[in-house]
């Protein structure tokens, strides 16, 4: 359950109500109490210390902060008689909120938090008392509600997009349900638990009887529209559109607010030209994922490791930048079993169940990746050069020597060998049986493992380009000094994903590799000074010594 800000202003509330009670019947046994601090200033300030100590242990998330400042900006001005303007209210709460946490900038909670809070400011009309009775009072609060919400929904569609890629669009439903059950049950039953332990079983019955509802809106076909994430200039322009949309203005400029959204909406992702394609070796850590995107279609190499039951690359890294980039796969091809390699299939496979599936260790001979494999994509070749039927047939070999070798070739020659974890005695039989095979670019073989990059395939193949997906300060010691040397003697050009990040190299532009440390360097990050080897070929020129 995430802690929202209506949460922590109920149990505010409450606390303000139990202070006031409980100093209203302190007070005649000790009247200098009274003469001392009012019983308004007790109440209010305990409240928000309460409310301060509740967001503590429930993770101070930026909801929270922003809930228990503006819970004191308000308790402050009201016990001054005082009376600001929402902008100054919401502009000093936001302030203090980075001076406390300047990286809460970073955080999409803190975006979406107060974005949605200033355009309730906004665009909420003079609240009128609610008059009749308790049937005409409840149609009121739900007609507030339901107001409340379909304004957040249409408002912040374009930040979601911008900031996620994707708009619930079963949110609003989702949220007249779940928002009256959490904050008027399941929160008021986990509150009183503290005190009557026994209604915590309560709270928990109220939440499972909730998470099925949820599970049925979220299984509607078309749930979530997903979007590729707009250039940020058009994303801004959408999400100023969103606020135009939900402000109480008149038709025309809520029209011009609709428009502005609508780029960002049909932008789409530059691709490949006819005949070339884009690899984009990801930055994984130590393991294994690289995109190749053709005019029309794409093809996922390996899914990233699994780190822990709870997590993985193909969840965490591959599934958002397919999102980003508006992807659906064609093929999936898992270069071989190691779970480095093929930790996030699982993810990958339920985001994208229509894929292609290649491996080198499914029993269905349907989905095993198998030398003499070719098909063409938009005049891009893609051939699987191995393992062939001999090396199927051999229940000797390691999971590495099954590894999937795949190759692409654009229309204009620029080429680029996928080999998973093959080792050497396998990268010295294809190079004897294909002599006259090159590349333009290699996916090192086993992360730069001294067991690989043998001297025989990289003769064989002169590669322009060498990309090592590893983990910084690997425990394997990836890649292996011996290896490395092996590419400068030879010229090479050569990355690793600790110092580059994602690379991303074009068959149309062979002789450029760009490092996406290198392009969205920030001044966090950690700058490695130990040697890329020719890093400056990374940058266009097309230079090839450091």
């Amino acid at each position: 359950m995430a802690i929202s800000g209506l949460h922590v202003t109920l149990f505010a509330w409450l606390a303000t109500a139990l202070i006031a009670w409980a100093w209203r019947h302190a007070t005649p046994r000790w009247p200098a109490l009274a003469l001392r601090w009012s019983r308004p200033v007790v109440a209010g300030w305990g409240g928000v210390a309460c409310a301060a100590v509740y967001a503590v242990f429930s993770g101070w998330g930026v909801p929270s902060q922003r809930t228990v400042l503006m819970l004191a900006v308000v308790v402050g001005l009201r016990l001054s008689v005082r009376r600001w303007p929402w902008p100054a209210v919401w502009l000093l709460v936001m302030a203090a909120v980075l001076v406390l946490d300047p990286w809460a900038l970073l955080s999409a909670g803190f975006w979406l938090s107060f974005v949605a809070v200033g355009i309730m400011f906004a665009a909420e009309p003079a609240r009128a008392e609610s008059s009749g009775g308790f049937a005409a009072r409840g149609a009121q609060a739900f007609g507030r509600l339901l107001r409340e919400q379909a304004l957040m929904t249409v408002a912040l569609a374009p930040l979601t997009l911008l900031l996620f890629g994707q708009v619930s669009v079963v949110g609003l439903v989702a949220n007249l349900v779940a928002i009256p059950w959490v904050t008027l049950l399941v929160t008021p039953l986990a509150l009183l638990g503290v005190l009557v332990p026994p209604l915590w079983h309560l709270g928990a019955w109220a939440v499972d009887a909730l998470v099925p509802v949820l599970q049925w809106l979220a299984a509607w076909p078309g749930a979530v529209l997903l979007r590729p994430v707009a250039p940020l200039p058009l994303s801004l322009v959408a999400v100023a559109g969103g606020v135009l949309v939900s402000l109480r203005l008149p038709a025309v400029a809520r029209a011009a607010g609709a428009l502005l959204v609508l780029p960002a909406l049909l932008w789409a992702p530059p691709r490949p030209p006819e005949g070339e394609f884009e690899l984009t070796a990801l930055d994984v850590g130590q393991g294994g994922a690289a995109l190749v995107r053709t005019a029309h279609h794409a093809l996922l190499y390996d899914t990233g490791p699994r780190w822990n039951p709870e997590a993985d690359a193909g969840e965490r890294i591959v599934l958002p930048l397919l999102r980003a980039l508006g992807e659906r796969h064609d093929t999936v091809v898992v270069s071989h079993r190691d779970s480095d390699h093929s930790g996030g299939a699982e993810a990958v496979r339920a985001a994208f169940p229509e894929a292609r599936w290649l491996s080198s260790y499914d029993g269905d001979p349907a989905r095993r990746c198998q030398a003499g494999q070719r098909w063409t994509w938009d005049g891009v070749a893609f051939e699987v050069l191995h393992p062939g039927p001999e090396d199927w047939a051999d229940a000797g070999l390691s999971t590495n020597a099954m590894s999937c070798v795949l190759r692409v070739v654009g229309r204009q020659g620029a080429s680029a060998w996928l080999s998973g974890d093959i080792p050497a005695a396998q990268e010295v039989r294809l190079a004897l049986a294909r002599p006259r095979e090159w590349a333009t670019l290699l996916l090192a073989p086993h992360h730069g493992s001294a067991s690989s990059s043998s001297p025989v395939l990289l003769n064989t193949l002169q590669p322009r380009w060498v990309v090592v997906q590893s983990g910084y300060r690997n425990r394997f010691g990836h890649p292996a000094p011996a290896v490395t040397a092996r590419y400068d003697e030879r010229g090479i050009a050569w990355v690793d994903s600790p110092r580059c990040g994602a690379a991303t190299w074009r068959s149309d532009q062979p002789i450029e590799l760009r490092c996406e440390r290198e392009r969205r360097r920030r001044y966090w990050h950690h700058k490695i000074t130990e040697s890329l080897g020719p890093v400056l070929a990374i940058l266009p020129g097309g230079e090839r010594t450091p």
